[in-house]
């Protein structure tokens, strides 16, 4: 699934949730410019994925079509297979690294970066001798996760581990690059391959 696919996905979620989305909440959300989403809303219009209607105050209302309708389905369906091959690629890949990190008497990491390959690298880890010292990122997070809460980078100093695992696929340069700056050496930085 390519990165035109996913927005369009969510731009039609968006539409089929709430009919009356505002191009700049939509923008927020992908994380887009405005001038994108409204390029998006205008091709996805013309092909009939969805009418667009003006209600009182300037505001517009996205009507989803049946077209509109399969097309979303026809893009869950692709979403779905291709987040279950992510899934086992990362599962396959995190598995070879976690054996080969046990077998170099690794025995605490801390994972930098927190999104879905951090998930997939935890729930590999429980399969080994290894334990999770603490997760990190650019910026500290009070949810709570699974793993527990995501410590800001700048902690990384206070922590005990043998090595760190860069979890983080789309912000990895940003991380390694921080990473460095806490003096952490490269030689103890990994990543799956």
């Amino acid at each position: 699934m390519n990165r035109q696919e996913l927005r369009t996905l969510r731009i039609l979620e968006a539409i089929e949730t709430d009919p009356l989305p505002s191009q700049r909440e939509m923008a927020r959300r992908l994380n887009v410019s405005l001038g994108l989403v409204n390029s998006f809303i205008k091709r996805l219009a013309h092909k009939g994925y969805f009418k667009i209607t003006t209600v009182p105050k300037n505001r517009l209302r996205y009507i989803l079509t049946p077209q509109g309708a399969a097309e979303k389905t026809r893009l869950t369906y692709l979403y779905i297979q291709h987040s279950l091959e992510f899934y086992k690629s990362a599962r396959n890949k995190l598995r070879d690294l976690f054996q080969r990190l046990t077998s170099e008497n690794v025995r605490h990491i801390v994972f930098c970066g927190a999104d879905d390959l951090t998930e997939i690298a935890y729930l590999s880890l429980q399969e080994t001798p290894i334990r999770l010292t603490a997760v990190v990122d650019l910026c500290g997070d009070d949810r709570r996760y699974i793993w527990g809460r995501v410590r800001p980078l700048t902690e990384i100093r206070k922590l005990r581990f043998d090595r760190v695992l860069v979890t983080a696929v789309e912000q990895r340069d940003k991380l390694i690059e921080q990473l460095a700056q806490q003096g952490v050496s490269e030689e103890i930085v990994v990543m799956p391959e």
